[in-house]
């Protein structure tokens, strides 16, 4: 009798064991914040795998529908309608996140900027272009830029753009906010392992089924349809920013759909960067802010940030990496 019992409790902990380390992959991709989001779920079983997909997916939308400056219905859209009028209060999500991206403006002199939103489109990268705008066109495209003209109330949790025709939006922002508020919920929930990819800003944690990290393309800029590399990642974020799929060339020099909202002007000098961090939307901040600021100002931004690093390919195909990079199996083919 014990020894029967004995084979039974052996047993039922066998398929315990056996269905607690069976962990499956689900994978879904669809549209959302005006760019494609891949979400990949690690779970004991499809239907839960294919649940929290679907609680991503809302999460996503949820944040569009109060950040997205193309919704007409949403927070950001309603400050960007009142500039010049009157403040606007929004959720405190909306209001922090802005505070985060005006910390970004003060730190890079203007190389970020959230009220880019605001930019006149005197650049095209449609093929339509067949001479530089003028010096005047470009200084009259920034002239409604400016983040110092942004204020925020935190008492009374209020955005307020001082003038008519301003505009803040997160486009440089918005999905890697969005992936890492996906990755701590999925966490919070138990959720062990995953990938949550919006249109190149990755949140990672976990490993995959197999026990392997996450292997993380990097595009080749010289051959977008090639990677310059693969790497391993099993708990952080990466973020890619360049110049490879939308530039123009004038007198032998590309002029990148990156502008510097300070001056106007496209980037110059890089054509990717890339980004190795923590969180996402910190990660995209910084790769927006370096394809402006060039290779010495960039390496000397990221130094306030220790927990992050990078690897830049200027537009000569040189390969630059930060100092604190530490991934060892990086090896480019440009």
């Amino acid at each position: 009798m014990k020894l029967s019992h004995y084979k039974i409790v052996l047993a039922f902990v066998i398929l315990w064991n056996i269905s607690g380390y069976s962990q499956l992959l689900r994978k879904r991709t669809t549209l959302l914040m005006g760019g494609r989001f891949d979400i990949s779920i690690v779970a004991n079983d499809s239907i839960t795998a294919e649940q929290n997909i679907n609680e991503v997916i809302a999460e996503i939308s949820r944040i569009e529908n109060l950040i997205s400056d193309w919704k007409p219905d949403s927070q950001v859209s309603e400050v960007n309608q009142n500039a010049g009028i009157k403040p606007i209060k929004v959720d405190r999500e909306v209001f922090e996140l802005t505070q985060r991206a005006i910390r970004f403006s003060e730190i890079t002199n203007g190389g970020f900027d959230i009220s880019f939103a605001a930019l006149d489109r005197v650049w095209k990268f449609d093929g339509s272009m067949t001479e530089m705008p003028s010096a005047e066109a470009i200084k009259k495209s920034v002239a409604k830029v400016g983040y110092k003209n942004i204020i925020l109330d935190s008492v009374n949790s209020t955005i307020f753009l001082k003038l008519k025709g301003m505009k803040i939006g997160f486009g440089a922002l918005g999905e890697g906010y969005a992936t890492d508020k996906c990755r701590s919920m999925m966490l919070a929930k138990g959720i062990k392992a995953g990938i949550i990819n919006g249109s190149g800003d990755m949140s990672t944690w976990g490993k995959q089924p197999n026990g392997q990290d996450w292997k993380i393309g990097i595009t080749n800029p010289f051959k977008p349809e090639k990677l310059l590399a693969v790497v391993p990642l099993n708990e952080g974020a990466v973020t890619t920013s360049g110049n490879y799929e939308k530039y123009v060339v004038f007198n032998g020099k590309r002029y990148s759909h990156i502008i510097n909202p300070a001056t106007g002007y496209p980037a110059t000098g890089l054509c990717s960067v890339t980004i190795f961090g923590p969180n996402a939307e910190t990660a995209n901040g910084l790769s927006t802010s370096i394809m402006v600021l060039g290779k010495d100002d960039g390496l000397l931004l990221l130094q306030k940030f220790p927990d992050y690093s990078c690897v830049m390919i200027a537009d000569n195909g040189k390969v630059i990496k930060s100092k604190n990079f530490k991934i060892s199996k990086f090896n480019p083919k440009l």
